[in-house]
């Protein structure tokens, strides 16, 4: 090592080392960025320390290396999914509360550690504005959540940013989920009784029926295996004699005294519980939408149509239009730059793509046919003998012809770094590609305009807020590049997905439907709906005001309504997230740089398919769109 060594070089070198050394994994890829955080596959990514290595800088950085190594060592991934909730509000919760487990276990041993995620979790918070919060509603249950396991599970006070919020939402929690909070440190060594606490504390919240329904069958099977082993018992006592069976008629009136004694007990609880629950009001939310257990516990919103507070503040804008000029050069010259390691994979798969597209554009024809065009290559044939028929030919249609694809890429926050980069690339490379067969390419992006809810929040806010309000941000959808626009001309504008503060919320239902209504208007014969995205519909203002699943249901009833009544042909690919779940016809990707190969492959396996002819009407998933 130079003694002239940069102290930040030797400042990440440092903590790369250590955060192999805690996660205790040799193989572990350290980088750090000034984008996107986060663990994919075997890589680690940390935030950049700034120029001047400040305290608290090293301690942010520190904090989120110490995170990230913590859930390495501690966390088992099958486990956690097996034990993970379907509903998206509990879900989220869950995965807190399991991260505040991996770290308290590394704050329990290591006092250095402790101090690293202390000094994290409270830049972290004040950055999002939590330390000033005026209402409860200005901040996610799950934060609150992970702040009071962390302190169950260490002793250790919230840090001094989370103070607003947990004054905010303590006083409104229920005993009973209070109760257990405190009893996770018990179990916090077993990641799979954690997992179980954890669900029987979401059911407390009314936020997982599911948990009460496995419960209840868990219940049922061991009530059945008891009454099998009676049985048996029974059948043996019955064959061991008068004095035996004496014996057993005393024990039996035992039991059944007990049974009384537990069903009278059980019966107590139930009353009991009961005046819990219907003394329960809105003015104490500690179990948000909670409804006597014998009702449908579902929130009466989920059933709405999905809907908008205003329209008024969505765009769709042209790429150009959100970017001057000269940025938008400087930005395509960075995204030629990262093109040059990846053009020659990426090139062969196109040029292979283009190969099977042209492949299919030639002309075919069909022989020995009673009419048509005289086929002149058979002509020797009759003048030999005059017995032969004229033979005609006539040239097949090729069902490639009339073909748009459009490529509808997530702009949201997590796509941030690598992700939306290679996006990026791959749509470039695609369009390219597409253009030279004769087959024209739209490129679309979807996000919002602003961070929590922008103006449509305000108006909101404004009015009273009054409840049900529907979707709570405003919509920036951003075209790219147009069907009808060559790429040498559109090519400058995709360059704006590299740049800082474009990428925010994502509400893909919306924007599924948009790009979905703009094919429908078009007049190919085929058409074909590419959706690039790394999670789930997310936006923090609309699900604070709405059941956890509002976006997702709107986007699966998109998705429905499309692959059912529509003759769009739609597939997707996920980055790092499941959408097969979603879209019937998908793949899902863990690295980023799979994008490019598999959305040839996936647009190669299209062609290669019968194109879908269409039965009903024409644009059936504009039904979906309900209420605006």
């Amino acid at each position: 090592m130079s003694d002239q060594e940069n102290p930040i070089e030797r400042f990440k070198r440092a903590t790369a080392a250590t955060m192999r050394a805690i996660a205790e994994r040799d193989d572990l890829t350290v980088n750090f960025s000034g984008k996107g955080q986060g663990m994919r596959g075997s890589e680690a990514r940390l935030p950049l320390p700034g120029r001047e290595l400040s305290a608290q800088d090293a301690a942010m950085v520190r904090g989120e290396a110490d995170s990230q190594a913590l859930r390495l060592k501690y966390h088992d991934d099958s486990v956690h999914s097996s034990n993970r909730p379907t509903n998206e509000a509990a879900r989220e919760i869950f995965d807190a509360i399991e991260q505040a487990r991996c770290e308290a276990l590394g704050s329990r041993r290591m006092a250095g550690v402790a101090a690293n995620l202390d000094a994290a979790m409270d830049e972290h918070y004040r950055a999002r504005g939590y330390s000033h919060i005026q209402h409860r509603e200005d901040v996610p249950l799950s934060e609150v959540l992970r702040v009071m396991a962390r302190e169950s599970l260490t002793g250790m006070s919230p840090p001094p940013s989370a103070k607003a919020m947990l004054d905010a939402w303590r006083p409104t929690l229920d005993t009973q989920v209070l109760r257990d909070i405190d009893e996770l440190s018990q179990v916090a060594d077993d990641q799979g009784n954690y997992a179980k606490a954890v669900r029987r504390m979401l059911r407390h919240l009314d936020l997982d029926a599911s948990s009460e329904e496995e419960e209840a069958a868990s219940e049922e099977d061991e009530q059945a295996e008891a009454e099998e082993s009676e049985d048996q018992q029974g059948e043996g006592e019955s064959q061991g004699g008068e004095s035996d069976s004496s014996e057993s008629t005393t024990s039996m009136e035992g039991d059944s005294s007990d049974e009384g004694d537990s069903a009278g007990a059980e019966e107590e609880d139930s009353d009991s519980e009961g005046q819990l629950i219907s003394g329960s009001s809105s003015e104490q939310p500690g179990r948000p939408g909670s409804q006597p257990r014998h009702q449908d516990r579902r929130n009466a919103r989920d059933e709405e149509a999905y809907g908008a507070y205003t329209t008024e503040f969505d765009e769709t804008i042209d790429a150009a239009e959100l970017c001057d000029p000269d940025e938008l050069t400087r930005l395509r010259q960075m995204l030629d730059q990262q093109l040059a390691h990846l053009q020659s994979v990426v090139s062969r798969l196109a040029n292979r793509l283009q190969r099977r597209l042209l492949a299919k554009q030639t002309r075919a024809w069909e022989f020995n046919l009673e009419e048509g065009a005289l086929d002149t290559a058979r002509l020797a044939r009759v003048v030999v003998n005059p017995e032969f028929p004229l033979s005609y030919k006539q040239e097949t249609e090729s069902d490639f012809r009339d073909t748009v694809v459009t490529l509808l890429i997530d702009n949201s926050g997590s796509m941030r770094g690598r992700p939306i980069t290679v996006a990026a690339m791959s749509a470039d490379i695609l369009a390219r590609t597409l253009e030279r067969c004769g087959v024209k390419v739209e490129i679309l992006g979807f996000t919002t305009r602003m961070w929590k809810g922008g103006q449509s929040r305000e108006r909101w806010i404004a009015n009273g807020k009054p409840a049900n309000p529907g979707r709570l941000n405003d919509l920036r959808h951003i075209v790219y590049k147009a069907a009808d626009t060559p790429w040498r001309r559109a090519r400058r504008k995709l360059g704006l997905m590299l740049r800082e503060g474009v990428l925010k919320e994502n509400i893909d239902g919306e924007a599924l439907l948009w790009a979905h209504n703009r094919l429908i208007a078009r007049s190919e014969q085929r058409r074909i709906l590419m959706v690039i995205s790394d999670g789930a519909p997310v936006d923090d203002s609309t699900l604070s005001v709405n059941p956890g699943n509002y976006l997702e249901r709107h986007l699966r009833e998109v998705i429905d309504e499309i692959e059912r009544r529509s003759p769009v042909e739609l597939t997707a690919i996920g980055i790092g997230h499941d959408v097969t779940r979603y879209y019937r016809r998908a793949v899902t990707i863990f690295d980023a740089e799979q994008l490019g190969g598999t959305m040839l492959e996936r647009l190669a396996d299209l062609f290669d398919e019968e194109p879908l002819t269409p039965t009903g009407r024409r644009g059936g998933a504009r039904a979906a769109g309900g209420r605006r």
